[in-house]
Parts: structure tokens; C-alpha cells; sequence
């Protein structure tokens, strides 16, 4: 019923930048909060960036003044702009979302299909 499309991972060299972005279609009745999460390897899938259902952000520490999450509410998307890129970055970014569908209108969780994001010392 929803999809999130995400685009914008690559590689890039330390200290560059990347933008992802992630699209939510479907049935979608609202948004109640929107983020990105990453996964590296061998490691728990953390929350790096997102809107609450309140409209405030939250920001994992780790990226703290270097990332800055927007949304155009308008498109139903939401933006990961990075900058100063470690190596550390390295990961699987997921967009997340929590939605409420006009089927039901119960608030379901969705993911993205995920985005690799590289970043070479």
C-alpha cells in the first residue's frame, strides 16, 4: 500500500557530501514521522536522523552538525543531507515511516529497500 523510494547513495571520498532522498506513494492518508536509519556490517540498524510525529528532529549523536534532515511535505519526501563524511558513515541507509493508510486508517511501520552510502579514508 506504501513504498518508500530512496535514492541518492554512492560513494564519496572523506570530507565530501552526499543528499539521499526518499519518496513515500501509495495510499497514504498522513505521515506521523519519517527518518533514515543505517546498518553496517555486523552491526544493530540505528536511527541516524528523523522527524517525530511532533515535527521535532532527532539526530544520533554520531552525526550531530554534519547531517540536516528536511521534508517537503508537499511530495511526501524527506532528505538526508551529508556533509564532512567519515569513513565511519559506511553503511545501508533505510528510510522509515510510519504511515497511516486510508485502509484502515491505522499507522503502520514501513521501511525503504535501502541505499549504500561509502565513504573511502
Amino acid at each position: 500500500q506504501v513504498q518508500l523510494g530512496e535514492a541518492g547513495g554512492g560513494w564519496v571520498q572523506a570530507g565530501g557530501s552526499l543528499r539521499l532522498s526518499c519518496a513515500a506513494s501509495g495510499s497514504i492518508f498522513s505521515i506521523n514521522a519519517i527518518g533514515w536509519y543505517r546498518q553496517a556490517p555486523g552491526k544493530q540498524r540505528e536511527l541516524v536522523a528523523g522527524f517525530t510525529s511532533g515535527g521535532s528532529t532527532n539526530y544520533a549523536d554520531s552525526v550531530k552538525g554534519r547531517f540536516t534532515i528536511s521534508r517537503d511535505n508537499a511530495k511526501n519526501t524527506v532528505y538526508l543531507q551529508m556533509s564532512s563524511l567519515k569513513p565511519a558513515d559506511t553503511s545501508v541507509y533505510y528510510c522509515n515511516a510510519v504511515v497511516v493508510v486510508y485502509s484502515g486508517y491505522v499507522p503502520r511501520v514501513y521501511w525503504g529497500q535501502g541505499t549504500q552510502v561509502t565513504v573511502s579514508s
